[in-house]
Order: C-alpha cells, then structure tokens, then sequence
C-alpha cells in the first residue's frame, strides 16, 4: 500500500515539529521535508528549509528521528529543488554542493531519499544539455551510491514563465529523456519522483510512464492543475504556461488520479506518495492552507 503524505513546502512557516504534529492531526503516513539552505527564495514553494543542514549535531538529528518516530510518521525524503546546471555557475555550485550535503544528511537519518530536479541550462539545446547533465550528475550519483542513498528527480518542465524561458530549467521531463538519462548514468540509485500534473501540462499520458519505468519510480507527487481553454485560445501553446494554468488541489483539475493511482496499483507501487499542494485559492491564510491540505488527503485517500 502506497504511504501517504506531503510536501512540507506549503507551511513554511512551521517548524518540523509543528508539521510532523500537524501530519499525525491529518492522519498523513509521511511527509516529505524541505530542507533548502537558509536565505530568500527563488520562486513561490522555495527556500524552505524545516531541516537546516548549517550547524546540524548528531543530537539534533537524533531530536528529528525521534520527534516523527514518537508520533509514527516517516520522513520520505528531503527534498531540495534548485538547478544544479544552471548557467550561473556560482548557482550551480550551490546546488550542487547542497545536494551533497542532503546526500550525507539522508544517509545519517536512514531516510535514504533525496528529491530534486536535475536542472538546465535553458540557453542550451537539449542535446548539449545531456553532455553537461553527464558532467554534472556523474559525480553526485557516485555520492549517492556510495552512501545508499536513491535520488529521485522530479519531472517538471521548470518552463512556466518568462524568465524560465526558453528552454525551462529542469531537463528531466519527458520519457524520451529519462531513458536517455539513465543509459547515459546507469544506476540503481537514480530514478523519478513522478508528478502526473506535469504530462498532463505537456499533453502526454500520465499512466504510460508508470508502466515503463516501473522500476524507477522513488517517490511520487499528487498535485493537479486546470488549464483554461479559454485562455489557451487566446495565447496559444507556445505562450508562457503559467498565461493559461493554474495548479489545484487534487480533484480541482483536469489530472485523472483514479487512472493515474490504478497505475500505480498495477505495478504494486508500495512507496511514498506526497500531495503537493500550490493552489493559490487556498493561501488566503494558514486556515486555508489547512482547508486545502486536508480536502487533499480527503480526496487521495479513497484512492490509497
């Protein structure tokens, strides 16, 4: 049976302990903690951090462990999902140095998990992409190797708005480039965190995937989003997405999750599942958060 969570990224301003007692209150099985180094965030659902790496002691780790242990939730990953193949490459350095350091950290917890975006560099074809995807990620997946730890790589596009464009800022988010990914860094340690929101955004299926790369799916993301036909008549398809969607709650959209969780049934996916709530009609204050996060497990617990 699949575990069900979510991504810690909409309470911000929680402490762990304040989301791990809000996820036992819920009846969440798991929770997925952002652990973003301290400063401002890049964009909306960044720079979270509920887990600071900076002067982390084993004490304190050992207070994380037992904190969720105590009141039976897991800790699925620690996710960070910033652009390790950035053009910058101070920013990149960054993210890369970041990762390495979850990396470590996830191994000392026994969580095992890191999730994240394998990044790009939108001023690059996707051809010159995957050379530097190999330069880049080589090295963290022996990292991740060697300490056991599995990376998950969410497939969104990054490509919403204008200064995502052109090219989007996460390589990793159509099946053609995932195979090419893992022939190009064959492990068994590298695999998807799998959102049907984001083939659903590119018109292409959210099951077949499932099916295909069964055996590389590590996590997974529940979030849904509504595209406006309306607005897409007016922009068309090559516009900036974000002029024609928007994400929702899961069962606000358009995303089929009884097909897409049947899926994941078929292949007796048994692992972590974390709703990832981002929509905006819920964010009018912390008690619509909670309205929003709790219709959410509502919704995706009659699947599970």
């Amino acid at each position: 049976m699949m575990k069900l969570g979510f991504v810690s990224a909409i309470l911000p301003d929680f402490t762990f302990e304040q989301v791990i007692d809000y996820a036992k209150e819920v009846g969440f099985s798991c929770v997925e903690v952002c652990c973003w180094p301290k400063g401002k965030a890049i964009r909306r659902y960044a720079g979270v951090t509920h887990i600071d790496t900076a002067g982390l002691t084993d004490k304190k780790i050992q207070h994380y462990l037992d904190y969720a242990t105590e009141r039976g939730i897991e800790i699925s990953s620690l996710g960070y999902y910033p652009n390790p193949m950035d053009a910058d490459k101070e920013a990149a350095k960054v993210a890369v140095d970041h990762i390495m350091a979850l990396i470590d950290l996830s191994a000392q917890m026994d969580v095992n998990m890191v999730t994240t975006f394998i990044g790009k560099d939108k001023t690059k074809t996707v051809e010159d992409n995957l050379d530097l995807y190999k330069e880049v990620w080589t090295p963290i997946i022996a990292h991740s190797e060697k300490k056991k730890v599995k990376i998950a790589i969410e497939n969104c596009p990054m490509l919403y708005t204008k200064n995502e464009w052109p090219g989007g800022n996460n390589l990793a988010c159509t099946p053609a480039i995932w195979r090419k990914m893992f022939e190009l860094i064959p492990s068994d340690y590298l695999g998807l965190n799998l959102d049907p929101s984001h083939p659903y955004l590119l018109q292409s299926s959210i099951t077949k995937p499932v099916y295909e790369f069964k055996d590389k799916i590590f996590h997974v993301h529940f979030k849904d989003i509504q595209i406006y036909q309306d607005k897409l008549d007016e922009f068309g398809i090559f516009s900036y997405p974000a002029l024609w969607h928007s994400p929702k709650l899961p069962g606000l959209g358009g995303v089929d999750f009884s097909a897409f969780c049947s899926a994941l049934n078929d292949i007796r996916y048994s692992g972590y599942a974390c709703i990832e709530v981002e929509d905006k009609a819920y964010e009018s204050s912390i008690d619509d958060v909670k309205a929003g996060i709790e219709q959410s497990y509502r919704y995706m617990k009659q699947f599970i």
